[in-house]
């Protein structure tokens, strides 16, 4: 690996305020050396390198023009904030990043107060900055003049989210005192993009124009036919050297498009933005893992990579298993599935590569929909085309199905439709923390008529499940961790399982150890040295009734083990039957704990929560020895 730089500009950089010490003239070289930091930095700890780079001089620019923290400035997702983070007090902090107790990999309150909002799904940050505005409107008296200034920044794939044109609707009709900013990767920057934009901009943006512009309005007021033809008019001219848009449309005053990253421009345009009234949007164009030529070149490989050497953009060697992933698992079954049955088609939203699909993609491509950022129509879209006889195959988070509850409630199982949900990334997930952990959904699908939940142990069983969904009438979901299994042996061909039956991995005495996917294995290493009784039970719903009655006539103790919070999940649903029967034995639940787990790897995760094999053995044992008391 190369030796690290030197950043004799940034180093002197402890908070904003120094920032906004240094002259204009400093700004290049000062975003040459946090870009410089960033690479260095995440070629140590791994994390999310790409965007991060695309924004150096969006980030400069923002926090020497505004007065943050006191004006408020709120990212969106928070993959891009690395050089944020290094801005604001935590630059020598970096090499913890993501790291149990070190730094989060996105944007976290309880961490700095330039984090003005928690955030990890996106689509959030425009309603977030809205509200803040308004808050500080009520902090003065209703004065807008006198409050802070609150700034979104926003993806232009967060836009595909209702949750962004909900906000954008409702911030234009209030006529709120704020920023947008449209961080737009998504292409390169165009040729108009150049000194006459640049001198256009500044003009659309600057008080003479908007001056005259209002005292116009004014005086042609009086005289409405001159005054639409100066709308028109205004429209037009406007039209020929900026993009239409749908923004000012929902109210908003457009400005752009301009090179996010120059920084010198960036900063004229923002000094300006910030000195008019009323709900803003600026449009910049930036390049996702600019400044580093191998993140330009592969922005897919490079947005999110583990530690790498920065000489040569290739990730350093892991242990990583050579054994399939579960998400691997599921993208072989789901093109062995499609040349069964011509039904089958698979729906993503915007996470193709982590779901596994990329392959689907390429052999059937007619088959295959990526909706972007929307999880809500992904589902809906799902039940669409159920109706039309097909069998939907939705691929998707476990943490970014939270989004999508109320319709997966109303759209699907509602109407009893055959869609399939095979939910990735269960349990915890490790280094992005709280805001991707899959810790909730037995909770939220068990409480819901009509849906089949199955707990797959392994990898075999994950793709006998998927088969299973398939054979199903109704809505059905298999749901599995982030990365690989046991290593069991994968059966090519496809069987279904039977539905709501358990299977029991060893016929123990006294206690009897009832586990869900992730903890079938442990619990079988566990029980056999105890000579417990181990079931695998499969399915969370329906659950093996029959089973779970035998088993609680011939133990004195029943423990139930996942990896989902207590409350809900499916140690509960063991309960509750058991308690409608009037059963005496008693029934004890290990899961997830009450609270949202901080980031780590995730092994150190399931170690806190003491859901390794050593924590789990300690705490059978402890409820085995209560219960003999």
């Amino acid at each position: 690996m190369t030796a690290a730089p030197d950043f004799p500009l940034l180093n002197t950089i402890n908070d904003p305020a120094d920032l906004r010490r240094l002259d204009e003239s400093d700004l290049p070289a000062l975003c040459k050396e946090l870009r410089e930091y960033v690479i260095d930095s995440v070629s140590r700890t791994g994390g999310h390198l790409g965007a991060s780079l695309g924004t150096i001089e969006l980030t400069v620019a923002l926090h020497y023009v505004y007065n943050t923290p006191s004006d408020k400035l709120v990212w969106d997702v928070g993959h891009q904030t690395y050089g944020h983070k290094i801005l604001t007090g935590r630059r020598d902090k970096m090499d913890s990043m993501r790291k149990r107790g070190g730094l989060a990999g996105f944007p976290n309150r309880a961490e700095s107060p330039y984090d003005t909002f928690g955030v990890g799904h996106s689509s959030t940050s425009i309603s977030a900055a809205l509200g803040m505005a308004l808050a500080a409107k009520h902090h003065s008296a209703g004065d807008f003049d006198s409050a802070d200034k609150a700034i979104a920044v926003i993806g232009d794939g967060a836009l595909t989210a209702g949750l962004a044109y909900e906000a954008l609707n409702h911030a234009g009709g209030v006529k709120a005192d704020m920023l947008v900013v449209l961080n737009d990767n998504d292409m390169s920057i165009s040729p108009n993009v150049g000194a006459m934009n640049k001198y256009l901009l500044r003009m659309l943006s600057g008080k003479i124009y908007t001056g005259a512009r209002e005292s116009s309005k004014k005086v042609l007021s009086k005289v409405p036919s001159m005054l639409d033809l100066a709308r028109r008019t205004e429209e037009h001219v406007k039209g020929m050297v900026v993009p239409s848009s749908l923004f000012e449309e929902l109210g908003f005053n457009y400005f752009g498009p301009v090179d996010g990253h120059d920084v010198e421009a960036l900063v004229g345009v923002l000094k300006n933005l910030r000195e008019l009234k009323g709900p803003l949007f600026l449009h910049a164009i930036t390049e996702k893992g600019h400044g580093y030529k191998f993140a330009e070149d592969d922005p897919l490989s490079l947005h999110a990579i583990g530690p790498f050497d920065p000489a040569t953009g290739k990730a350093l060697k892991s242990s990583k298993s050579n054994r399939p992933t579960y998400t691997s698992v599921f993208g072989t079954w789901l093109c062995d599935m499609a040349e069964k049955d011509k039904r089958l088609v698979g729906i993503t939203p915007a996470m193709r590569e982590g779901s596994g699909m990329v392959e689907f993609e390429e052999r059937f491509p007619d088959r295959y929909f990526d909706v972007g950022i929307a999880e809500q129509h992904s589902v809906t879209l799902a039940a669409g085309l159920a109706c039309g006889g097909l069998r939907p195959v939705v691929a998707i988070y476990s943490t970014f199905f939270q989004r999508a509850f109320d319709q997966l409630v109303h759209d699907v199982a509602l109407q009893n439709l055959p869609v399939i949900f095979a939910i990735d990334r269960a349990g915890v997930v490790g280094p992005d923390g709280p805001t991707h952990a899959g810790s909730f959904d037995y909770s939220f699908m068990r409480c819901l008529p009509n849906i089949v939940i199955m707990a797959p142990a392994d990898e075999n069983e994950c793709r006998q499940m998927l088969y299973t969904g398939m054979q199903i009438d109704g809505p059905s979901s298999v749901r599995y961790p982030r990365g690989n299994g046991p290593g069991v042996d994968i059966d090519e061909e496809m069987t279904a399982l039977p539905v709501g039956k358990g299977e029991l991995r060893h016929d123990g005495q006294r206690v009897a150890l009832m586990a869900f996917g992730t903890m079938v294995t442990p619990a079988e290493s566990i029980g056999r040295a105890a000579n417990y009784t181990v079931i695998n039970m499969r399915f969370v719903k329906p659950l093996d009734t029959e089973l779970i009655e035998r088993i609680a006539q011939s133990h004195d103790l029943i423990i139930t083990l996942e990896e989902n919070v207590i409350p809900g999940g499916a140690g509960a649903g063991i309960a509750e039957h058991l308690l409608s029967t009037g059963s005496r034995t008693a029934v004890k639940l290990i899961g997830l704990p009450d609270e949202f787990v901080d980031h780590g790897s995730r092994e150190e995760l399931l170690e806190y929560c003491k859901l390794d094999e050593a924590g789990l053995s300690l705490q059978i044992s402890a409820l085995v020895d209560a219960q003999g008391s």
